[in-house]
């Protein structure tokens, strides 16, 4: 199953969700939703309880509703009973709640909006853009992130024409990339940032962005007029692009003095600084 995770706000509630590419459909934590429903202080067991009330009624629902790990409070992945769209609905018959109606049209909502950016991916950038702005980050950090997002896209596309494999391949020659422009890997790159799971860029400056993007972009324009078929002729790509974001990166650190590669995150700085920036 080819999934997606991520958060959806319903009244500024978080509702835990993954999209499911090949299904096309939404799954949603059944817990979030009753939470939202109703007000329970214990969703959990509101949830226990209404399955085995429903379980004992025979409902079908309730026996096709399977689960998915997702992220918890505490951080970690736990597997949490979810629900596709229809399934949803149905469950919302069987909770009394002055809510239920909004939450139908919002599900219907989320589930349409998904649809419509398959067939449009410029509503993917808008719905990206506000999903940055929502977590604080200047119009001039997200023009840059969803600028790198489509150097890196093209950077993966050239390497699955040329028959390398995500995963592995595409990892070990994203690390030459960093260990080449930066001097560390990704893993090394994010324990420089105080990052566990986080994405890196996300918790890049605008600095460290356009390098990178010029480290992918020079591999990408190396690979398309080199044609490298080995995975070693693949990591020289990736050095020699890597060593043009370095040099670029050098020359700048020796007319500023200051060091490029900053320990700055999203969580403690980054968008402080950001905001800062715009403000001066």
């Amino acid at each position: 199953m080819n999934k997606k995770q991520s958060i959806q706000l319903f009244e500024e509630k978080k509702v835990r969700t993954f999209w499911d590419e090949k299904q096309e459909k939404w799954y949603f934590s059944i817990v979030d939703a009753i939470a939202i429903l109703t007000d329970s202080i214990n969703p959990t067991a509101y949830w226990r309880k209404l399955k085995q009330r429903l379980k004992q009624e025979g409902n079908e629902t309730v026996t096709n509703c399977h689960g998915l790990k997702m992220r918890a409070a505490d951080g970690k992945m736990r597997l949490t009973d979810v629900a596709d769209t229809e399934q949803l609905f149905r469950l919302i018959q069987s909770i009394p709640s002055q809510k239920a109606e909004p939450f139908k049209l919002w599900i219907a909502q989320v589930a349409r909006e998904r649809l419509d950016q398959m067939q449009d991916p410029e509503l993917s950038i808008d719905q990206a853009m506000s999903d940055y702005k929502r977590l604080g980050y200047s119009d001039n950090w997200i023009n840059q992130r969803l600028k790198s997002i489509e150097i890196r896209k093209e950077l993966t596309d050239e390497w699955k024409k040329r028959g390398l494999q995500e995963g592995v391949q595409f990892a070990s020659l994203t690390d030459i990339i960093y260990q080449t422009w930066a001097g560390k890997t990704a893993k090394e790159y994010k324990r420089f940032k105080g990052l566990t799971k986080q994405n890196l860029r996300d918790n890049m400056t605008n600095t460290e962005l356009v390098l990178n993007m010029l480290a992918e972009l020079s591999t990408k324009r190396i690979s398309e007029t080199t044609n490298p078929e080995t995975m070693n002729e693949h990591s020289h790509v990736a050095r020699q692009g890597g060593e043009i974001a370095r040099n670029a990166r050098l020359e700048l650190e020796a007319k500023t003095g200051e060091n490029v590669i900053s320990p700055l995150n999203a969580k403690h700085g980054l968008l402080l600084n950001e905001k800062n920036a715009q403000k001066d």
